[in-house]
């Protein structure tokens, strides 16, 4: 009687690349990258190392385009599956992942390129490339840092931000981004000593390294801090709520400024169009031991019962100033998107300012670093006699000095180019913010 052949084994290793695999190919396809969870890849090793691969594919994205035109001049094939993710994966491996034996990183590149029926034609295609790219190895890790970005937003930001910026927005792009808390209590000094944080522009704690799940973090469970880019913390202290006042938070979700908001004792009102989003700001308030109403509505079609006494609106943008933290925002945006975004926004600072009662305060934001989404919707504002807003500038003794972050115009403007003035380490997230109050 014939025996049934056996069924080969997957190398060892195989598995997390083929993961990895997958999930850039999603995200090359235009969805945003979300790390693996414990759910998906049980094993916290090859869940760790699949997370990291991508991650690497995803900030050297710019520079493994080049390198793939270089060694494939007549493109990615078509209709070829995981090919080029499958590339891609293996490139971040060899010239971004040290620790990574060149070996394991090429055979297992090549392996999982014969894991799906499409690409598999081209698995002897997939190990010519990617030992041509061993070899080269020294030409393709001193490739210039501005191919890290497309020509476009390069070009913009330059023009925005000087031609000294891109080497620094490329550096902060290469770099693990730290882990940015706001303490329940300000300047929680106990908070700091327990997590090893260092305090960034007094009011935010920062973790340059860190080995546990932010979950398993001392502290979090009790409710002492939440997850927030320093940047990120700045408008909603600009807002100057107090204790009492009705308070407005327009695209509320993830929750930090709602949280941040309700933590000076103001009766916040949180809208989001997301409901999934909502129910995760609900239970993370509820962590913190703070209540706020929780809205799941369109902003442009709310219509609450009274005006507000300040309104917080958090745009929805390119969020290109995210870039440390998602970098696929850098070939996932393109011009007209942000040109859609503007008009949107104008409509939804129209809406805010309908909201707010006279004499409040109206604080515009977004996770931007095109002056489309923000320089220039502050001009609009202030030329825009319907709106009955007058602009109040922004001081740097607001933002804990930092007079850099001040435009000539008296708004807010950080960026991964700008040195906080901190002990603590790295930069921060790009945004924009500007305030208003509304004639009587």
């Amino acid at each position: 009687m014939s025996r049934a052949p056996e069924k080969r084994r997957k190398p060892i290793g195989l598995e997390p690349r083929l993961e990895a695999v997958s999930r850039l190919r999603a995200v090359l396809a235009g969805s945003p990258f979300r790390p693996f969870g414990s759910g998906e890849i049980a094993d916290p090793r090859d869940r760790a190392l699949a997370n990291r691969i991508v991650t690497a594919a995803l900030r050297r994205h710019g520079h493994i385009s080049a390198i793939l035109a270089a060694t494939l001049p007549k493109g990615i094939p078509p209709r070829s599956g995981t090919f080029e993710a499958a590339l891609r994966t293996g490139i971040a491996q060899l010239l971004y992942l040290p620790d990574i034996p060149d070996h394991s990183a090429l055979d297992l590149a090549v392996e999982a390129t014969k894991a799906d029926p499409r690409a598999r034609p081209f698995a002897r295609l997939a190990n010519g490339v990617l030992r041509n790219v061993q070899r080269r190895a020294a030409e393709f890790t001193a490739l210039d840092p501005a191919l890290l970005f497309p020509n476009w937003l390069a070009e913009r930001w330059r023009t925005h931000y000087g031609a000294d910026a891109l080497p620094r927005f490329a550096e902060a792009l290469s770099e693990t981004p730290p882990l940015d808390l706001s303490p329940v209590i300000p300047a929680d000094a106990g908070l700091a000593e327990t997590l090893g944080a260092t305090p960034v522009l007094d009011f935010s704690l920062r973790l340059s390294t860190r080995d546990a799940a932010v979950a398993d973090l001392p502290g979090f469970s009790e409710g002492r801090f939440w997850v927030q880019d320093a940047a990120a913390a700045l408008p909603a202290r600009l807002l100057g709520a107090r204790s009492g006042q009705s308070v407005l938070d327009i695209c509320a979700a993830p929750g930090g400024k709602t949280a941040q908001l309700c933590a000076v004792g103001a009766e916040v009102t949180a809208l989001d169009i997301d409901a999934a989003r909502m129910a995760r700001v609900g239970e993370n308030l509820a962590r913190l031991g703070f209540a706020a109403e929780i809205v799941t509505a369109d902003a442009l079609d709310y219509a609450p019962a009274a005006p507000f006494d300040a309104v917080l609106l958090d745009a929805p943008c390119s969020a290109t100033g995210t870039f440390r933290r998602h970098p696929e925002v850098l070939f996932q945006r393109n011009a007209s998107g942000i040109a859609e975004r503007a008009a949107l926004q104008r409509r939804m600072i129209e809406r805010a300012a309908a909201l707010l009662a006279p004499g409040g305060t109206l604080v515009y934001c977004v996770c931007s670093l095109e002056a489309e989404e923000g320089e220039d919707q502050a001009g609009w504002i202030r030329t825009a006699p319907h709106l009955g807003l007058d602009h109040v500038p922004i001081a740097a003794s607001e933002v804990a000095g930092w007079s850099e972050a001040i435009t000539e115009a008296g708004d807010l403007r950080t960026h991964p180019g700008l040195a906080i003035p901190s002990p603590a380490s790295g930069t921060l997230d790009g945004f924009f913010a500007t305030r208003f109050t509304k004639r009587a």
